[in-house]
């Protein structure tokens, strides 16, 4: 008769990894448990939301004119044709806005001719220029008394006609004052450099107080150094005593001017 073979019931397991994967089952089934917990929707609340957005909608439109939504917009006839813009039309606006422009320097000078005519026959004032300069000359017997800056009546008058002419333009302007070679030295001004700068912020501070932009203007003053003609005589005097204002395409000094007229033939 075969002897029994005894089980050895304290010997080692070999199915110890079921009870690991029991406990990662039992977790894992936990974990979608509370995944699900949290993705229910509370119908409560659902109602509520749902509510409230459909009186939103439903509600009266406030404006006499409301906005409409998906198809019906299409169904407005000028909603495409304010969005088309041909290009003569841009250009049109374009010119027609009030911001100063590049003046014409030929088109500036015939302004100038046709606004103080009355000045060019009597030799106050003279013009010169070309097609990026214009240079105004006034004699300074017209704006200011003797060993003075301040403006008289008929300066104040002249300047403001002035300021019109350039107001619809942004070019550059440098007013310059010149002297004769006569010394000053008085309680004001210790010489014939502090006479004609203060003239010639005069003249800019007056534009200035008439419309013009500021960082468009400048002041110069050469005293006696850059006369016209020789001060030998007291006419030749007189026509070197002026105030200029030199207009330009772009910013330009006194140097650059003369550079220019050098070259020309």
């Amino acid at each position: 008769m075969a002897r029994r073979r005894r089980i050895n019931l304290h010997g080692p397991s070999h199915e110890r990894w079921l009870i690991s994967y029991a406990d990662f089952i039992t977790l894992m089934f936990a974990f979608f448990v509370v995944l699900y917990g949290i993705s229910s929707v509370n119908e409560g609340k659902y109602k509520i939301l749902a509510s409230n957005l459909i009186g939103v909608f439903n509600a009266p439109p406030t404006s006499s004119n409301p906005i409409q939504i998906g198809d019906q917009a299409r169904q407005i006839p000028i909603t495409e044709k304010r969005l088309i813009v041909q290009p003569n039309q841009v250009a049109e606006q374009e010119t027609s806005t009030t911001v100063p422009q590049e003046a014409d320097m030929p088109k500036l000078q015939e302004a100038f001719e046709q606004g103080f005519e009355g000045l060019l026959k009597q030799g106050v004032m003279s013009l010169e220029g070309s097609e990026d300069w214009l240079e105004v000359t006034l004699g300074s017997e017209v704006l200011f008394g003797t060993g003075s800056s301040e403006p008289t009546r008929k300066a104040e008058d002249v300047i403001a006609d002035v300021a019109m002419i350039l107001g619809g333009y942004s070019n550059p302007i440098q007013v310059e004052g010149h002297t004769d070679n006569v010394p000053i030295n008085n309680r004001e001004y210790k010489s014939n450099w502090d006479l004609s700068a203060a003239r010639a912020a005069s003249v800019v501070r007056q534009l200035q107080e008439e419309g013009l932009d500021p960082s468009r203007l400048a002041a110069v003053g050469y005293g006696q150094f850059q006369p016209l003609v020789r001060n030998t005589t007291p006419l030749n005097r007189r026509k070197n005593r002026r105030i200029v204002l030199l207009i330009s395409r772009s910013a330009v000094t006194r140097k650059d001017l003369d550079q220019v007229r050098q070259a020309q033939p």
